[in-house]
């Protein structure tokens, strides 16, 4: 299927996940990713989860993450929908916080982190395939941003959902996950 076709499909199939089911498949996503070793990670760039959209709940990843590695960096995206670019700013308890008319929830000021800080991204997406290949919103932040991060940089996505077979209009500038997680399965890609 293409892109359009899947972002479509996955929207509906995310926006017909009851809220108490979806409680259960973030605890189930949580249960996954706590099974991978974050022994190395010292800087996260994750997102603010898009209640309209459905999406994932990251503050369990990111609250776990923050108990499992003494002074870990989190980091969340700043996107600048003139040029579509996204930057990294750091966070710590006292970052205020804005929802933009697009819905993103980011904060209004902090440091910058430069691509090459980031040791892990969570990275948003509708639907994937068994490539590792995703489907995002459309607009090509995290592809962008992906290419200026360290090749070591590890990303993962999460989803309600299986892999599809294949995205059927991928392209060079796509950048394809290290790893997604489904409530049932921890998805390493090559």
């Amino acid at each position: 299927m293409t892109k359009t076709a899947l972002r479509k499909l996955y929207k509906e199939k995310r926006a017909a996940i009851s809220s108490k089911e979806r409680l259960r498949l973030d605890d189930l996503l949580l249960l996954q990713f706590q099974q991978l070793n974050f022994g190395d990670i010292q800087t996260v760039l994750t997102y603010w989860p898009m209640a309209q959209q459905a999406e994932p709940n990251t503050h369990l990843f990111s609250g776990y993450l923050r108990h499992m590695v003494y002074g870990l960096q989190l980091a969340y995206p700043v996107c600048d929908f003139t040029t579509n670019t996204m930057q990294a700013v750091l966070i710590d308890e006292d970052t205020v916080y804005t929802t933009g008319t697009n819905g993103i929830t980011e904060p209004k000021e902090g440091n910058i982190l430069p691509p090459t800080a980031i040791d892990l991204v969570l990275v948003p997406l509708l639907a994937y395939d068994v490539l590792g290949y995703r489907v995002g919103y459309g607009k090509g932040f995290y592809d962008r941003y992906l290419s200026l991060c360290r090749e070591d940089a590890v990303t993962i996505g999460f989803s309600y959902f299986e892999p599809e077979e294949q995205i059927s209009d991928t392209n060079d500038f796509d950048i394809p996950l290290n790893y997604c997680i489904t409530p049932n399965s921890v998805y390493e890609f090559e």
